[in-house]
This record gives C-alpha cells, structure tokens and sequence, in this order.
C-alpha cells in the first residue's frame, strides 16, 4: 500500500509495479488524496488515473483504492472510473471507498467537507448507487445528496468493492449490504478482535453470513532480512516523515508488523488467526524497491 500523495511521481508508480510483479508481490493499493499530510510542495497525481495507467503497464498485479473519499467524486463518475480501470486491466480492480477524513485536503480544493454524520449518510448513498450501477442493468435512486433516472449499468458484476473504516456503525452498515470486503486500519491485536467482531455482529444483524464479506487490514510494515536492515528501513521512513528511527519503529510496532521476515511473519500469523484473509502493508519509503522485493521474495510465499 502506498501513499501516493507523498511525492510518488509515474516514474515511482511504474517501477513499483514493476518490481510487484517481478518479486511475486500479488497486489498494490494506493490512497486517494490531493495533499500531503507532511509536505505540500510533494506532487500528487489522481488515484484513479493513476491506476489507469498501470492497468496497461501491467499483467497480473491487483490494483486498487485503499481508500476513496465518497466526496471527492459523484459515485457514478467514481464508478464509471473504476470500470474502465477495471475492463482495461482485464478484471485485476478493486474500489475502496470511504468517508473521507483529511479535513485539509477539502479546504484546499473547495470539496464539501461537512460533518462526521453527513459523510456517512453520503458514504452509504454512494455505496448503493456504485454497486447498483456495477451490478445491475438500470439504477434508479433518489436519495439525500444522489438521485439517478433510469441509468445504464455499467455491466462489471465480479470488480469488488471494498469499504475502508475502524468498524463503526456508520461503515458497517452500509458496508454488510452492498461490499464484497471491509478493511480496517491502524489497530493493535485487541482492537483488530474487537473490529473483527462488530463486523460479525452487523453481519448477522443484516442477515448476511460473516464469512461472505473479506476482512483484510492495512498495516504500517518495516522489514528487513536482519536488525541492522530494520534499522535501516526505519531510518528512511524517519527522513521523509519528520521523525527519529525510534520513533519510527515504536509507533509502527503498535499498530503493525515491525522486524525481520521472521518476526513479521509470527505477527500476520495471529492475525490471521483472528480471521484477516489480506493485509495490506502500508510501505511509507516508496522509493525503496528493494524492500517491496523482499516482500514478495521472502515474506509472501511464508505466509501463502
């Protein structure tokens, strides 16, 4: 997973996507923000065009949003985007959605930031009206911020969406009704159970079976072959992030896998255990190809 509005330029993204499908890495997400969250000066190219590009620069590798704000978009320009996407990939697209948090980024640009309670209400109509259009030949819908008459579908059933949230009510809900999987974030063990849970139970509240949604995570990941190449991975997140390499390291290891193969191996194993199929590790030093080699190398195939 990679924070694509920290200076990724296409050069980046294709030597990414290269080195994925070189190294047996199976899948990249990207976020979908305007401005960085450390320095604005950073160029920042669309999520979605972006993916576009290297749904015909590449062959194999998953691509998706991890995750896109319901307001940057009208859902059936966000939904028209991840089809083509997803037709010119030959079927490799997934579309994450989300409220939307970074309040800066709509200041910015003049998007409609509103309340907590209205991005969520915005989230759900979105969610409805995406999956309709994907799925279904016509979609009529009428509702606080979308109406749509009688629109054409789009004729993608199998492209997956996914909902990004920390399992509250306001994406759950929306979430057990219409996504294919719900990825959390930024968790210890204890709360990725906790969440694992609130999942399940708003699963049986609506009547679906919990092992027919995919639960995965996104994770802040600093690996190595040994300590000293740890240290080392830590040292570039620290220089682009405006941190020390301790701190680094502590606040990474919290809510994520942090070591050796090894180490972070034991660490996705539990959360396996807990019922994560997928996690997206969160690989902050984009320019670093040799760690996202590692990945696929060494670490995908021990946890495969």
């Amino acid at each position: 997973m990679i924070e694509g509005q920290e200076g990724v330029t296409w050069d980046d993204w294709v030597a990414l996507a290269e080195t994925c499908e070189a190294n047996g890495v199976e899948a990249m997400f990207r976020s979908d923000h305007y401005v960085s969250g450390t320095d604005e000066s950073r160029p920042v190219l669309d999520a979605w065009a972006t993916l576009a590009g290297l749904a015909a620069r590449t062959s194999s590798l998953q691509l998706g949003t991890l995750v896109s704000p319901v307001t940057f978009r009208h859902p059936a320009v966000l939904a028209r985007q991840a089809a083509t996407a997803d037709e010119i990939s030959g079927g490799r697209i997934t579309l994450g959605i989300g409220a939307g948090w970074m309040e800066r980024e709509h200041e910015a640009y003049g998007f409609d930031f509103s309340s907590a309670r209205d991005r969520v209400v915005r989230l759900a109509e979105q969610l409805e009206v995406v999956h309709g259009l994907l799925r279904e030949d016509r979609v009529n819908f009428e509702g606080t911020f979308y109406e749509l008459h009688d629109a054409p579908g789009l004729h993608r059933p199998s492209l997956p969406i996914l909902v990004g949230g920390s399992a509250k009510p306001g994406t759950t809900t929306p979430a057990v009704r219409f996504a294919d999987e719900y990825n959390t974030f930024f968790a210890t063990v204890d709360e990725l159970r906790e969440r694992k849970q609130r999942l399940d139970d708003a699963c049986e509240r609506a009547g679906r079976d919990p092992s027919t949604l995919r639960y995965s995570l996104m994770a802040p990941c600093v690996v190595g072959e040994d300590d000293a190449a740890v240290r080392a991975s830590a040292v570039r997140i620290a220089e682009r992030f405006r941190r020390t390499p301790d701190e680094v390291l502590e606040r990474h290891g919290e809510r994520g896998p942090v070591g050796t193969v090894e180490q972070v191996v034991a660490w996705l194993r539990e959360v396996e255990e807990i019922g994560y199929e997928r996690v997206m590790l969160q690989h902050l030093a984009h320019e670093d190809l040799d760690t996202v080699a590692l990945i696929g190398r060494e670490l995908a195939p021990a946890v495969a």
